[in-house]
């Protein structure tokens, strides 16, 4: 624990980095680190604030995180969409002594009494609710029809994200009996852990990076700007909240209002709350909910514990970051203490050299772990984890094995500093620091050549149906490939002689890449895995440039200090002709565009025919498709779904995710399930993939 000012100092900086850094991973659908560890790292960022008297405008806990994503509308909510104070197994007294949850609740709830200057001996009822683990989410609802659904965002304002959340079918879009009025209705939308199992598997048999866990994916597909196809994934929603209305009668209780939405539609968890009549009884009944978490097809993270009389809410008012009326209690994760035998480095895709702690086994979430992640170099460093260490270990979203602490009281005397790597483990290359993380950037390296082929080939990037993780491996090795342009020159004999791949196997593999040649640069940018070049990005900058060569050649003058082309692109302030692209990360993107090994591999995808243009979607609009609502489901005999939507996209069509009675046609293919039935209630045309072919002039 740093004494001196100037390390608290040092210490809060490095805090600061590693929140920021946590806060954009999270916003991408990326999350790295379980929430409890990131909770953590903002309490003590808060006590180093504390102790320095960081100015209230200076600190990143003065209000909520921003979540805004490029691309999204954001717009003011009415009513502040406020984050929830905790009580928290790191707080303590005076003398340094941890404050028992249950005394912490006591202590809210005293200082509630205190504020309403209610007589002694009063009592305010408290309504107890499961803390769902999903993402917050605002609708608006005029007439009781769904008109808008908007992210929490900063807290302030927010992106819509309405046409995703339809398209979810996660929410009603009417609540049943209301006909007139406004009103909001906040709540969280989260994915059962049934359906994401089920989603992770069937990415996992594409040869796709799954998705760390439920929470992260569902913020990610919300994020989708091509929300097709969102209803199949099966995310879900609890609303919780009216924080206003115009027009409608509501009750006056918290515990009214819940009852009130399940009578309209709404998926309330009615038979979850408890109404407790003190501090003693809303505790137990946290308590024993944890109990219940391995039962549920929901990750819960705690319990919210609010004031159940509504007229309450206005006199107790609010902070900047959380409101008086209610506190939320959060499970503690389960972790294990083990010894920390030694820390390896692991290369991926992009470079980065991850630490990874190799650990005396212990059992964490039914499951032995002997290895486990320490995110990065600098976290070790202000953790101060040593070799031979007592850790404490637990799974980020209980997938993830992560060291997430050190026990100093309990180092021993030969405990030894973990070092930063001055080379690649693999290449022995020197490797650079940017922002908390040290990378590889020599594209030869071997431990990058596996996974960069991978991901070339993955959906996200080229889409070669058939070339997955175990036969890219045997690729490498057998034919020495070590650039993704080598993989257009495989043969179907070179294919065939590989372990269980047959000649019709190796055919369906060429065959494939020959179908990817055409897929455009904007995938090839994805595919070549560049630092900070994301899907989002890979389009800008190919629609911007158009083609390969323009770009190359941009980057050649980026590079060289072309003052007319770095300000065009990444002015020093505000933003440039690509929204987004800022000055760092420009510096990396055109930096290894414009390096041999990048042209060289452009240069040979362009002599194997590889499209290196952007891909231009042209519309041309066929009568009896544009401007009708088409829903795919099941197994189709030809075209994969995606092909489909495609289709339909480009003959003026528009593709759902879900079925309703503004649905035109529903195509149904083999196992077509629960959108056929909801069709076929609802009364909406049913056809075949034939007829579909048909009507798009194909047939």
């Amino acid at each position: 624990m740093p004494t001196s000012a100037d390390e608290q100092r040092r210490e809060l900086t490095q805090l600061a980095e590693q929140i920021a850094y946590h806060e954009a991973a999270y916003r991408r659908g990326e999350a790295e680190i379980p929430d409890s560890e990131f909770d953590e790292m903002f309490e003590r960022y808060g006590e180093l604030a504390d102790a320095l008297g960081l100015e209230e405008g200076e600190r990143l806990d003065a209000a909520p995180g921003a979540d805004h994503t490029e691309g999204f509308e954001t717009v003011e909510h009415r009513v502040a969409m406020l984050s929830l104070e905790k009580l928290s197994p790191n707080r303590r007294d005076s003398h340094g002594e941890p404050i028992p949850l249950r005394e912490q609740l006591e202590q809210w709830y005293v200082r509630r009494l205190k504020e309403l200057e209610l007589e002694d001996g009063a009592r305010l009822p408290l309504l107890v609710e499961p803390k769902i683990d999903g993402i917050s989410v605002s609708l608006l609802y005029e007439g009781g029809e769904l008109t808008r659904a908007v992210t929490r965002g900063d807290g302030r304002s927010g992106d819509v994200i309405t046409r995703q959340v339809e398209e979810s079918g996660a929410v009603p879009r009417r609540l049943e009996g209301v006909s007139s009025g406004t009103l909001e209705v906040r709540g969280e939308l989260y994915w059962p852990t049934s359906a994401f199992r089920a989603y992770n598997a069937r990415l996992a048999a594409a040869g796709e990076r799954t998705i760390i866990n439920p929470r992260n994916g569902c913020a990610g597909l919300m994020k989708r700007k091509e929300p097709e196809g969102l209803g199949e994934a099966g995310i879900r929603s609890f609303l919780y909240q009216v924080p206003w209305v115009e027009g409608v009668e509501l009750p006056d209780s918290q515990s009214g209002i819940l009852r009130w939405l399940a009578d309209r539609g709404a998926p309330v968890y009615v038979d979850e709350i408890l109404r407790a009549d003190d501090v003693a009884a809303a505790f137990a009944h946290c308590e024993a909910y944890g109990a219940r978490r391995a039962t549920l097809d929901f990750d819960i993270d705690g319990m919210v514990i609010k004031i159940d009389e509504l007229k309450w809410y206005g006199r107790l008012g609010e902070t900047g970051h959380h409101p008086h009326w209610g506190i939320a209690f959060k499970f503690p994760p389960e972790r294990k203490a083990t010894r920390l035998l030694d820390v390896s480095v692991q290369v991926g895709k992009s470079g980065k050299l991850t630490p990874v702690a190799h650990l005396e086994p212990v059992l964490l979430a039914q499951t032995t772990v002997s290895r486990a992640s320490l995110h990065n170099f600098v976290e070790i460093e202000r953790k101060d984890i040593r070799i031979g260490d007592t850790v404490l270990v637990e799974k980020a979203g209980e997938i993830i094995p992560q060291v997430v602490g050190v026990k100093k009281d309990a180092r021993p005397a030969d405990a030894r500093a973990v070092s930063r790597p001055t080379t690649c483990p693999s290449c022995g290359s020197e490797p650079v620091v940017e922002e908390i993380f040290i990378y590889c950037v020599n594209p030869a390296c071997p431990a990058k050549v596996s996974e960069r082929l991978q991901h070339f080939a993955s959906r996200s990037a080229m889409d070669v149906e058939g070339l997955g993780e175990k036969l890219i491996a045997q690729v490498a090795q057998a034919y020495s490939i070590a650039t993704p342009d080598a993989l257009f020159g495989l043969t179907v004999e070179q294919l065939a002689r590989l372990e269980r791949m047959g000649e019709k196997s190796a055919q369906n593999v060429v065959d494939a890449l020959a179908r990817a040649k055409g897929r455009g640069l904007a995938r090839v940018l994805v595919g070549l895995a560049i630092r900070h070049l994301g899907e989002r990005m890979a389009e800008d900058l190919a629609s911007y440039f158009g083609s390969a060569e323009r770009l190359l050649e941009f980057a050649a003058r980026y590079v060289a200090g072309d003052e007319a082309a770095v300000e065009a692109l990444a002015p020093e302030k505000g933003t440039g002709a690509i929204e987004g692209l800022a000055r760092k990360t420009a510096d990396v993107i055109f930096a290894e565009l414009d390096s041999p090994a990048t042209r060289a591999v452009f240069a040979a995808l362009a002599g194997h025919g590889v499209k290196l243009d952007a891909v231009v979607e042209t519309r041309e609009e066929v009568e009896g498709v544009a401007n009708k609502t088409f829903v795919l489901t099941g197994t189709l005999p030809t075209l994969k779904r995606t092909e489909a939507a495609e289709r339909i996209k480009i003959a003026g069509g528009k593709v759902s995710g879900s079925v309703s009675k503004k649905t035109d046609f529903v195509v149904a293919g083999e196992e077509a399930g629960s959108k056929l039935d909801k069709a076929q209630k609802l009364g909406v045309a049913v056809i075949d993939e034939a007829t579909l072919l048909q009507m798009l002039g194909r047939g």
